[in-house]
Parts: structure tokens; sequence; C-alpha cells
């Protein structure tokens, strides 16, 4: 229907009522400028969507109609062939400063695109906007209505409705500052539906786009679980004299663990950011968000990884791996460092490791070797989940923040229960469990086959994650 084959469509709108909101979010483009002052936009510029290394769909962004009803009674009295009343509008009206909008609107049009016009639906329909529907249903060009409507504010949508029905093949509410990726695969299926012809290339549009977007979860599942190996396989060792304050020396070392994986997680978060395509506006967390609380900090512990029963339960059953309660350091110093009796000390060193942690002291273990103190690995199950629960709740965040939204004031997070945990890994069965036990456990022992291993279960695990959060609208919030 465009050039090369490759799908186009010119998304047209007024001003302050969605039109680039809906391109930046569609096309996965925060470059697409978001403004809510008329005339802005002059020229047609294109966003061509590109899944490894091929353009696969093409939006173009366009003026408003600057004259519609001069344009509507041209086309009225228009006595060529319809396949060429385009054509010689733009050749009629070539130069007139007061067409240069209305000709640039409809060049791509003229060249083969289709339309997808969208209107705000929190207002009435006016005249001017039935003009414009009408010279578009003129163009004879395949056309989707979209209704940019806020979930509030619904008071005109039946008379938009009912209006766009008269004029378009297709009509769609979509609120472009909370579009989330399975509403946008929707959207796409919806296009298929405005013309026969478009059937079979918008299918392997989707099919791209899913093909894509698995690919990504894939990445980030990697990412994830290289984070975690960086975080929870931490090794060091400092040579101790005598005159040295060795519980400083302590404190100094877990604040440096703290750091390095806060430098881990922000890698993270970019590589993540990345992939997902927000590139130049920040994708900013609310100021209540549990991803701004340190590592270390009482309120991260609280809320995100198993619940103090599940992690009773889990000591019990796991033993060695989750951390079982009695000191074995040189000079009997005790600073979390655990060996495991298995059964119920397992359980009960757990939850003592558990309120240890809370304190934002002592994430490592850390033990004397003649005159040196070792540190890590890690050594208490909880630091993964919670780990885990950060890298997901930002997962959800980036996949969820539609890339044309722009009010960062006003991003609020989604509704629960006052105290809930906040994190995914609380919900989790045994079966997942045990995969993130035998995760750490690799870890600590530094076995490369068993680590690798390790690690691909966890990633298969992380992805499967992903995908349920990908589809899971119950769940999705603009701001975690």
């Amino acid at each position: 229907m465009s050039r090369a084959d490759v799908p186009e469509f010119a998304v047209v709108g007024h001003p302050n009522e969605g039109k680039s909101s809906v391109l930046s979010t569609l096309a996965e483009d925060d470059s697409v400028r978001v403004s809510p002052v008329p005339g802005e936009t002059t020229e047609c510029r294109a966003f061509p969507v590109v899944i490894d290394g091929r353009e696969v769909i093409r939006f173009v962004d366009t003026p408003g109609f600057q004259n519609p009803r001069r344009v509507l009674q041209w086309m009225r009295r228009y006595r060529g062939p319809d396949e060429r009343m385009l054509e010689d509008f733009i050749v009629t009206h070539a130069g007139d400063p007061d067409f240069h909008d209305d000709c640039e609107l409809l060049t791509p049009l003229r060249d083969g695109s289709g339309v997808i016009f969208v209107v705000d639906g929190s207002r009435p329909v006016r005249n001017v906007d039935r003009a414009e529907m009408e010279i578009l249903r003129l163009t004879g060009r395949p056309r989707m209505a979209i209704i940019n409507c806020k979930e509030e504010d619904t008071s005109w949508l039946e008379q938009w409705r009912s209006e766009f029905r008269k004029h378009f093949n297709a009509i769609r509410i979509f609120n472009s500052c909370r579009a989330t990726y399975a509403e946008r695969i929707e959207l796409l299926e919806s296009l298929k539906a405005i013309d026969q012809e478009l059937q079979q290339v918008l299918e392997q549009v989707i099919t791209a786009f899913r093909k894509d977007w698995a690919a990504r979860n894939e990445r980030t599942a990697a990412i994830i679980v290289s984070l975690l190996a960086d975080a929870l396989s931490y090794r060091k060792s400092v040579a101790l004299r005598r005159e040295v304050d060795e519980e400083r020396i302590r404190q100094r070392l877990h604040d440096e663990y703290v750091r390095f994986v806060a430098r881990l997680e922000e890698r993270a978060h970019g590589q993540i950011r990345s992939l997902f395509r927000h590139n130049i506006f920040d994708c900013r967390l609310p100021s209540q968000s549990i991803l701004h609380e340190n590592l270390a900090s009482a309120r991260t512990w609280q809320f995100l990884g198993l619940s103090p029963k599940q992690l009773v339960l889990a000591g019990a059953v796991g033993g060695a791996v989750l951390g079982a309660g009695v000191d074995v350091a040189a000079a009997g110093i005790s600073f979390g460092v655990f060996s495991a009796i298995g059964g119920m000390l397992g359980a009960a060193g757990t939850a003592l490791r558990g309120r240890e942690l809370l304190s934002g002291a002592r994430l490592l273990g850390m033990r004397l070797d003649r005159e040196e103190l070792r540190v890590g690995p890690v050594v208490n199950i909880q630091l993964l989940y919670v780990l885990l629960d950060r890298a997901l709740l930002f997962y959800r965040h980036i996949i969820n923040w539609a890339h044309g939204r722009r009010d960062f004031d006003r991003c609020e997070l989604p509704g629960g229960q006052a105290g809930a945990r906040h994190g995914f890994t609380t919900t989790w069965d045994r079966q997942a469990r045990q995969v993130c036990e035998r995760f750490l456990r690799a870890m600590q022992e530094e076995m490369a086959g068993e680590r690798a291993q390790a690690m691909a279960d966890l990633q298969d695990l992380v992805m499967k994650v992903l995908g349920e959060i990908s589809r899971d609208r119950a769940r999705t919030g603009p701001g975690e």
C-alpha cells in the first residue's frame, strides 16, 4: 500500500488531542515532539519501526488541517477522476500558503498511506471535526478512528462513536499515555480490518512485533540473571593488622558492597531501558516508589522478597543454601557467617538472618581466615528475592510507560493493600523457589558446569515471569 511494500499510516489530528502521543507510542519512539501548541508540526515526518534491521511498518506525523471547510468545498466541486483528486488538489494549491498544511497532510495519502485519525474523546464533536472526517472519507484511503480517551472522562464517547461509524472502517478507544504492549498489538490487529488488502502484510507486522518482544524479554532475563550472578558471587578479602579497627573495616566492606550492587542495578536498568527504546525522556519513577529505597534500607526488606513465614519454611526445607544459624568464624566473631545444620535449625537461622538484614548493616557473610577478612559469597537467599523483585518491578514500569507519555509529575502507583508486599517472588510456587535455591548454591560453590545450568534455569524462570507481566493488565501500572 506504500513505498517498498511497507505499510504506512498517516496519523492525523488536532494539537493537544493525542495525535503525537499515539504516534510516539505506536512507533516506540520518544523523539516524537508532543506539544499543545497549534502549528508546531508543519511538515510530514516519517517514523519507521525497524525490527532486526528491517523496516516493518511506518507511521507519519502530519500537520493539522489548515482550512478543512475550504478543502471539503473544493473536493465536493471536483469533477475529475476519483483517483486523481488528491493529486489535483495538491497541484492546484501548491505554493499557496493558505493551504500549505492541507497539501502537506494529504501528500502521504496521495502516495498510498492509510489513515489513523485521532481525537480527544473528552470533548463534543464539532462541525470542523465533521468536515475533516468527510475529507478523509472522500480520499478513499483505509481509515481507522482512534478516540484518545481518558478512563475518567467518557461523557462524549457515544457521540464520537456514532459520528465515526459514518466515516471510518474501524473505531478504537486507545489511551496513548497508558497503552500497554498488549493494547498496542490489539490496535494493530484492528488495523487489519480496515482493508482486506492489508490483512496479510499487517499479520506479518504483528508476528514481527511479537517475536521482537519475546527477544527483548529474553535479553532482559539475561541482563537480570547476570546482575544476580555478579551480586551473589561477590568476593573480596582484606588483610588485617592488629592496630586496625576491625569493626570499622567490616562496615566499610559492607558499604562497598551496597555501592557495588547499586552500580550493577543502574547498569542493568540502563540496558533494559534501551531494549525497550526509552532513549530520550526519563521514564521517571514516582517519588513513593519502593525502587528509590537503598538496597539495605528497612523498607526494601519489609516490602520485597519473601515474607518472614515463607523464609522460615524455605530455611526448614532448604538447609545450607538458605543460611542456618551457627557461627563458624575464627576467633568466635559472629558477623553473619552461617553453616547449615538443616531442618528447624535452618529455619531459625533464616528468620534471624532476615532480621539482621533489616538493620542494613549485614548484607554479606564475613569471616576471619588467619589475618585476612574475607567477604562473600552471599549466603542469604532473601537478597536474591529482593534483587529479583527490584528488577521485575523496574521492568514492569518500563514496559508500561508509553513512549508518548510526558506527565512525569502525575505518575501514580497502582493500588494495593497497605503494608502488602510489593514484589512478585512472594507469589512463586515451591518449584520456582527451588530454581532460586539452586542458583544461589551454584553462585556460592563456583563450579562452572553447575553455574551455567543454574543460570540457564533461572533465566527460563525469569523469562516466563516477564511474559506474564507483559500480558497481565490487572497488575500493570505507570510507575511502580
